[in-house]
């Protein structure tokens, strides 16, 4: 039955209490003990049940309990505290103030993404992008960062998992319920709903706008769930990651798309757009097509605009893992934009291929994001030198090593992820400033003051709490699947409080390889049982066994039948080996899960295949929780202190055989936890205290707390990526974009020029045999053809010779222009040296030059000489 008229309705909160309200709709509550407290202490298993949304609880709570808190003298100081709280966080933000020139500071930098992770209420995630994304809103607002969110608001989210009995993953899709939620939406100036429109093949497709409020940081997401909008393009914001090509592609032109419209609706100007992954690409043409409709600028001026004031973060260290559509499609859906543009066919969809030659190849977002954007950066250093590989073919002439994608090492936010008991302890004797405080600052030597026994007695706490949780939920998921009163029964006894206990929990991917420690059974067997416990040093017959346990959690993609496989592999396993009292699997992985997981466990086991872990950021959320890291060295964990924090798995090999690495590494994995992992975790004091195991969780804290955290990473994104992308779109619409035009029009003269360049002569004034720090003097003559001095830069480049002849590691010496001769030719100089003995290179190449290029390598164009 349609009704005649829809009411949002709001919980009558009485008047004096109304502070409630404004708590609620802040996700600040999130990271502040005191205002998720106050929730908690209104209705504890309501704020349970409600999966801790403090706007479902307001408006599912009784009247008669309202009431009763509203004469509630301790309540109501709490929520006043709270309250005052938050007015202070809002107004104190500084590090941006304090760190960005007075005069740019009415700026504002967009940062799209296709999902965010914010807290498990908001189900609008899958995994680590989103909850990395999320993260990076959250600490924008400690920075005060003035930094808009854009995404797409899911009426389903990601999936509800749930194992049938035999442990076959299952997907639920709950559905969203919008007024229910820290949700507002967003009016124009009359009340009416602000919408936008995106022009799809035969129609247009309507959103309108929610705001999330991250502290100071606005997330905004589009819907497209209402009408008129015909029941498919309702279903554009339906699913994350669901659906075919067509509504992936739907998807992605909604959020660049729709996403950039929406910024020109709410009245934001944002001079730096972030794309956090590809799939918000789509932006950059809309971005385009605005200059050229409304400021009249032609195809490449604008694009000049575009390129200087967009930054791209990849998350991938893999080609398949890259958005890639069919050139047909592309042009179907997005063809208009290649008429506005004045672009044909080919030349448009070369902004997506990275072999523009190739008429067959897909258009693939990541392309479109590198070639539209001028910063680049993996998340990881290990996955920059990935990406490097990855990208090379954009910049053909340009060695791997110097292609110009940087890293930022992803962070996680402290205050998020950290257990509440812990942070109270952090602060007790860190002070309050250690979740952003850098790894320089003296606090972070105060960590060897905390106590042994203090720390120790709070983790054994947070791993009590683990265990409690665990059994409550299996016992729900039991419940639910129908299972016997014998099995719920056992699942009261699961895992033991004072085990050794580690955590697997991530994405069910293949190459994550989840049961690599399942690999020799009877050998996990005896270390889950110790059944060789006589073996270790110091043991006698009659002393307490040294059990370990497994708590494992994680979602496979509902389409990836490999990862589902993986999942009922291991349930099958727990069953036959008879194992369920020391391994368990968690269903429906989700952010309040990881975090009890993160606090309560020992020990983060992480294996990939290296180097497909791009970061890997619940190791990070596990270190700063005192937990030790035993990983394969991938992602974060390559750079960190790996041995004073916890162990390495092997030591960085790259196998051919997938196969025997499995074995090799599983085999390491057990001569860890067998040799050093288990006897290091009991070997305890007279008073139970573990000191080894403490001073190595000590040196957990100190050292990755300050390194892995987002303050640290958006502070980076904002010095290298935001103020600098920001400064050049400045410069590029600065005087009518007069140095827009002005570039655009001498690219067009480089290119025009460029491959009639000549390096005719090159005079190395030394024999072949010289020796170390023996001064070589070099001339050249250039043919530069229609380009002068000021357009290019030459360089010489020196470096040892590998075993293909190739000269590796180079260094570029820039040459000095000493006029021309006779000939009109160019002449440059320059002296070097060799550092090192043993068989060097040397080289000489010509690179583009212009004061408002980014850098060097952005037009693509590198001339060598011929050897």
């Amino acid at each position: 039955m349609q009704p005649i008229r829809t009411f949002n309705v709001s919980p009558a909160i009485p008047a004096h209490m109304e502070l409630l309200r404004k708590l609620a709709y802040n996700l600040y509550w999130d990271w502040n003990v005191e205002a998720k407290d106050l929730f908690r202490r209104l209705d504890p298993d309501l704020w349970e049940s409600s999966h801790h949304n403090p706007v479902l609880m307001l408006g599912t709570i009784s009247q008669k309990r309202l009431l009763e808190v509203a004469e509630d003298e301790g309540f109501l100081a709490q929520m006043e505290r709270a309250a005052q709280q938050l007015n202070d966080y809002l107004r104190e933000r500084n590090w941006y103030r304090k760190t960005r020139d007075k005069d740019k500071q009415k700026e504002c930098y967009a940062y799209f993404s296709a999902e965010f992770g914010l807290v498990d209420s908001l189900p609008i995630y899958s995994g680590g992008l989103g909850v990395l994304a999320g993260d990076h809103l959250k600490s924008a607002s400690d920075l005060g960062l003035p930094l808009v969110g854009v995404g797409l608001l899911y009426q389903e989210g990601y999936f509800s998992q749930y194992l049938n009995a035999d442990g076959w993953q299952q997907e639920r899709y709950p559905i969203n319920d919008f007024y229910n939620m820290p949700l507002h939406l967003e009016r124009d100036a009359n009340g009416e709903e602000l919408r936008i429109a995106v022009d799809y093949p035969g129609r247009q497709v309507y959103a309108r706008v929610w705001r999330v409020q991250v502290g100071t940081v606005a997330l905004y997401m589009l819907d497209t769930n209402i009408e008129p909008n015909n029941p498919y393009d309702h279903d554009i914001t339906d699913q994350l990651y669901g659906g075919d090509l067509d509504l992936r592609l739907h998807q992605e032109m909604m959020l660049g798309i729709g996403g950039a419209r929406m910024l020109k609706a709410l009245g934001l100007e944002p001079k730096t757009y972030h794309m956090n992954e590809g799939h918000s690409a789509f932006l950059s043409l809309e971005r385009i097509r605005f200059l050229i409709q409304e400021e009249g600028l032609t195809f490449h001026e604008a694009k000049e605009v575009v390129l200087a004031s967009n930054i791209f973060t990849t998350h991938t260290p893999v080609p398949a893992g890259f958005d890639l559509f069919p050139p047909e499609k592309v042009m179907h859906y997005l063809g208009y934009y290649a008429d506005i543009f004045g672009l044909s066919r080919e030349e448009f969809l070369a902004l997506g291929r990275s072999e523009t030659g190739d008429l067959q190849s897909p258009f693939s977002m990541a392309t479109l994001a590198i070639k539209t954007a001028s910063f680049y950066n993996g998340v990881a250093k290990l996955h920059g030198e990935v990406s490097r590989d990855l990208f090379k073919d954009l910049w053909p002439e340009v060695p791997v090593a110097e292609v110009p994608i940087t890293s930022i090492t992803n962070g996680v936010h402290a205050r998020s992820c950290v257990a509440r008991s812990t942070q109270e302890l952090y602060d007790r004797y860190l002070g309050p400033k250690w979740p952003s405080s850098p790894a320089d600052r003296p606090l972070w030597e105060k960590v060897n003051s905390i106590p042994d026994e203090e720390l120790w007695r709070n983790h054994e706490r947070c791993r009590s709490e683990l265990v409690v949780f665990v059994r409550e939920r299996l016992q729900k998921y039991l419940r639910a699947r129908g299972a016997s009163i014998s099995e719920i029964e056992k699942a009261k006894e699961v895992l033991d409080p004072s085990v050794l206990t580690i955590g697997f929990a991530r994405r069910f991917a293949t190459y994550k390889r989840a049961t690599l420690f399942m690999r020799d059974v009877e050998r996990l067997k005896r270390i889950l049982m110790d059944l060789h416990h006589e073996r270790f040093k110091g043991t006698t017959p009659g002393t307490k066994k040294r059990l370990v346990q497994f708590v494992i959690a994680g979602k496979a993609h509902p389409k990836d039948i490999p990862g589902k496989e993986l999942i009922r592999e291991i349930v099958h396993f727990i069953r036959e080996q008879g194992l369920q009292a020391h391994m368990v699997y968690i269903p429906d992985y989700d952010i309040h899960v990881s975090r009890m997981m993160v606090a309560g466990c020992d020990v983060w086991l992480n294996t990939p295949r290296r180097p497909r872990e791009a970061s890997g950021t619940s190791g990070m959320k596990a270190a700063m929780n005192g937990l030790l890291n035993l990983s394969i060295l991938d992602g974060w964990w390559d750079e960190a202190d790996y041995v004073l924090t916890g162990w390495p798995i092997g030591a960085g090999e790259m196998y051919e055989d997938p196969n025997y690495q499995d074995e090799v590494e599983a085999n390491a994995l057990y001569d860890l936890l067998e040799q050093e992992v288990v006897p290091l975790f009991y070997d305890r004091t007279e008073e139970g205290i573990p000191r080894r195991w403490v001073a190595k969780m000590k040196d957990a804290i100190r050292l990755n707390c300050p390194r892995f955290n987002t303050a640290r990473m958006v502070g980076e994104y904002g010095t290298r990526g935001y103020f600098q992308a920001s400064d050049r779109y400045d410069i590029m619409t600065a005087n009518n974009y007069g140095p827009a035009k002005e570039l655009a029009q001498w690219k067009q003269k480089l290119f025009d020029n460029w491959y009639d360049i000549k390096i005719n002569d090159i005079d190395i004034s030394e024999s072949p045999d010289v020796q170390v720090n023996q001064k070589i003097a070099v001339k050249t003559r250039i043919d530069l053809a229609g380009l002068s001095n000021s357009d290019v830069q030459v360089q010489l480049y020196l470096g040892p010779i590998d075993v293909d002849g190739k000269i590796i590691n180079g260094t570029p010496i820039k040459m000095e222009y000493l006029g021309q001769d006779e000939d009109k030719y160019s002449l440059y100089t320059a002296d070097i040296t060799y550092t090192a003995s043993g068989l060097q290179g040397l080289s000489l190449r010509v690179l583009p030059q212009h004061p408002y290029l980014s850098d060097p390598y952005e037009p693509r164009l590198v001339l060598w000489a011929n050897p």
